[in-house]
């Protein structure tokens, strides 16, 4: 599975954790523990991967972290 960064938070209004894939557009999930939203996340990137192709629409590829030199 392609590493996507998954950015994971608490949620007061909610009451679980959010897991949010910035570089895909409207994937998030959540869970109320932190390992359940990671978990949850992970499958949510397998479907909106899936829903893309199945639609032709691009895939974003990941862009990861990157060291910035001044």
């Amino acid at each position: 599975m392609p590493k996507y960064e998954i950015i994971l938070y608490w949620s007061d209004e909610d009451q679980v954790f959010v897991a949010e894939v910035p570089e895909l557009p409207g994937c998030m999930a959540h869970g109320k523990t932190q390992e359940v939203a990671l978990t949850s996340a992970k499958k949510a990137i397998r479907l909106w991967i899936d829903t893309a192709r199945e639609f032709g629409d691009p895939i974003p590829a990941p862009k990861g972290r990157r060291l910035m030199l001044a």
